[in-house]
């Protein structure tokens, strides 16, 4: 069997405020045509199919698209939610989707109750693990404690395992969760209240292959456990992650090989960093005009309409930071220690050195000043 695993599709999630639905619609096309072409069958998306908990009527169509495209290769779809799904809104008529092939696993309570499919090899049993937030299943169990996620992860693996053993054959899981020794990026929603919840890597013991979701860049925690990553960049900190999925295959003992497969991505995202002058002179930075940009800016004073010129070279340019390459001490004193006994022209000319971070005002602006001060006094 060949499994081709994704996850963190955050469907209807902006980039600085622009719509990434159409990108998402690329690299769905993408996904299909590769299904198609390596043969998989079988598709496994571990949490956040939506980024919203109540998602916009385009995103729900766009989804359909997806799911309907996918489906069109002849390979099955198994879904489960994450911390940004609505399991209610997700799983809604999961059982008439199930008849098209598109499982949809969101209930706690069922989370033991796998979706069995199967090669010429003899069955493979699904689990879905759904999002546990344990302040909010925990009532339904209270012969166990549930105040951690690896308390509520490892609760629900005893689940499975106890249900495997009893079914025999292969298994697959489906989680969505910080497991330990992955790093996050900038845009993963803490899944605590307090802090990072870390889910060791012994409470996955047992399934032939895990396939996990919430960090959005690839990561091998084990041959048999890993992250697939978003298939887009949400963040400028995620530009450097390559997008794509672990096409897995199992034969009859079990897990054979794991290849990573590459999507496509609509438009990267890069920052750049120099004086205003330099990155919009730069003719090597031609290369990166089509893509997100967030520009770091080096002048020692903030240019006056930086983004609109920015934009006119690059027009995706969304973010703009300024960070003198020079900074300037202001040492300790308060500003009446640093105003006493200084004429006017020298706590004006004090005070524009204080805000460009060390360099005071150019002689055009010295005459003015002295102008402006004589003006005032008579």
């Amino acid at each position: 069997m060949k499994i081709l695993h994704t996850s963190d599709w955050h469907i209807g999630r902006t980039f600085h405020a622009h719509s990434t639905l159409a990108h998402f619609e690329r690299v769905a096309e993408a996904m299909a045509d590769i299904v198609r072409e390596q043969r998989v069958d079988v598709v496994v998306v571990a949490g956040d199919v939506f980024d919203s908990a109540v998602p916009s009527a385009e995103s729900y169509e766009v989804l359909t698209r997806a799911l309907r495209g996918l489906r069109a290769t002849g390979a099955k779809v198994v879904v489960t939610s994450g911390n940004h799904d609505s399991a209610t809104r997700l799983g809604f008529q999961s059982e008439w989707a199930a008849v098209a092939g598109v499982h949809v696993i969101t209930r706690h309570q069922a989370l033991h109750e796998p979706v069995t499919l199967g090669d010429v090899f003899g069955p493979v049993h699904f689990y879905g693990i759904p999002y546990l937030e344990p302040s909010l299943i925990r009532h339904h169990y209270p012969d166990h404690l549930l105040r951690t996620h690896e308390q509520a992860l490892g609760f629900a693996m005893g689940r499975i395992r106890a249900d495997q053993e009893a079914r025999g054959g292969r298994s697959v899981v489906l989680a969505h969760c910080f497991a330990v020794g992955v790093q996050a990026s900038t845009v993963e929603r803490d899944i605590t209240s307090g802090g990072l919840d870390l889910v060791p890597l012994g409470v996955f013991d047992g399934p032939d292959y895990v396939a996990l979701g919430h960090i959005h860049s690839r990561s091998t925690l084990s041959e048999r456990v890993r992250y697939s990553g978003a298939p887009l960049h949400y963040s400028f900190s995620e530009g450097s992650s390559v997008r794509g999925g672990w096409l897995v295959e199992l034969d009859a003992a079990g897990l054979t090989d794991t290849t990573w497969v590459d999507f496509p991505v609509p438009r990267a995202a890069r920052e750049l960093t120099g004086t205003l002058d330099d990155l919009l002179g730069d003719a090597s930075l031609a290369p990166y005009e089509g893509h997100w940009i967030k520009a770091v800016l080096t002048d020692e004073v903030r240019p006056l309409d930086g983004m609109r010129r920015l934009q006119q070279r690059f027009v995706h340019c969304v973010a703009l930071e300024h960070r003198p390459a020079v900074t300037h001490d202001a040492g300790a004193e308060t500003y009446a220690e640093r105003v006493t006994q200084k004429s006017d022209q020298q706590i004006v000319s004090g005070f524009v050195e204080f805000v460009r971070n060390g360099s005071g005002p150019s002689d055009f602006e010295r005459q003015l000043v002295s102008e402006t001060l004589v003006a005032l006094d008579t």
